[in-house]
């Protein structure tokens, strides 16, 4: 093959490179890196008059000097984790019951059934949980049949209503790397770790966990960024005290079109939701390239 050739074939695999990657590059240019640009220039605004605007960080100042901002952006991160640790730990044993105690089409049959929930939209799967809750629900209804209330119970509009609907919201994300994860998981392992005289908690603490820890990693991660940035379920079922952090950005941002507030608000949570992304990497000893292999 001569070098004109060679050349040739080298800049045509170039060109095709570069037009396979061109819808992508441009997803990101167009819809994540020039909006969030935008978003950080819009932050650093203050509004001094119509269409007169200077450099400020009074909107990150208003943000810690505000009691209400500050409580409750620390509440939606601690209510994110807390949602993120209840949904691995029911994900986990159906998980794995999923990927190493069933075969065949009930394997497939199970997993379907755990997708089946996320064929309707949030909002469907959101009012459903109200109709289940609230004072007049299924729930208040039976224990009134059972003789276990003498009146309807409002289960509706507090903070076990708002976990119960982002657990629920998030399940399948959690569910779906850790039954890849363990899927990889070779049988012969568990074994041995009985033959040597392991019981079930040594098997799980120091083969299933370790070899499952990219997918627990990978869910957590997914789970807890859905939760965080969630703004449906915690104001449906959490009502107007929700106080979640999304709704305090869509409150200046729709409501009273402060666009500088909301466009610091969303950056404060873009940067929270990485710092606590990159703390979980560091903590378990995960590499974000692994996880999300």
């Amino acid at each position: 093959m001569s070098p004109a050739h060679s050349a040739s074939l080298s800049s045509t695999s170039k060109i095709g490179l570069w037009l396979l990657l061109a819808p992508i590059l441009l997803w990101l240019s167009l819809l994540i890196i020039l909006p969030h640009v935008d978003m950080v220039l819009i932050s650093l605004q203050e509004r001094i008059s119509s269409r007169n605007y200077s450099f400020s960080v009074s909107n990150y100042t208003a943000f810690f000097t505000e009691p209400l901002y500050w409580n409750t952006f620390v509440r939606t991160a601690v209510m994110s984790i807390i949602a993120t640790a209840l949904t691995l730990l029911i994900a986990f044993p159906i998980s794995y019951y999923i990927a190493k105690m069933l075969t065949g089409r009930l394997k497939t049959a199970l997993f379907v059934l755990c997708l089946i929930p996320f064929w309707v939209s949030e909002l469907v799967r959101t009012y459903g949980w109200m109709i289940i809750l609230r004072e007049t629900g299924l729930i208040s209804t039976f224990l009134q049949w059972a003789g276990l209330a003498d009146q309807p119970i409002e289960m509706l509009y507090n903070d076990a209503a708002i976990m119960v609907g982002l657990i629920y919201t998030s399940m399948l994300f959690m569910v779906v790397p850790l039954v890849s994860t363990l899927d990889s998981l070779d049988n012969s392992l568990i074994e041995a770790g009985y033959d040597l005289g392991g019981n079930s908690w040594n098997v799980l603490k120091d083969i299933i966990i370790p070899h499952a820890m990219p997918g627990i990693v990978s869910g957590c991660i997914v789970v807890f960024m859905l939760t965080l940035g969630n703004y449906l379920t915690p104001t449906l079922l959490g009502g107007k005290d929700s106080l979640w952090f999304t709704e305090q950005i869509y409150t200046q941002f729709i409501t009273r079109f402060n666009w500088e507030q909301g466009a610091a608000f969303g950056m404060l949570l873009l940067f929270l939701s990485s710092l606590i992304v990159w703390a979980g990497l560091k903590l378990s000893k995960q590499s974000f390239s692994k996880v999300m292999s």
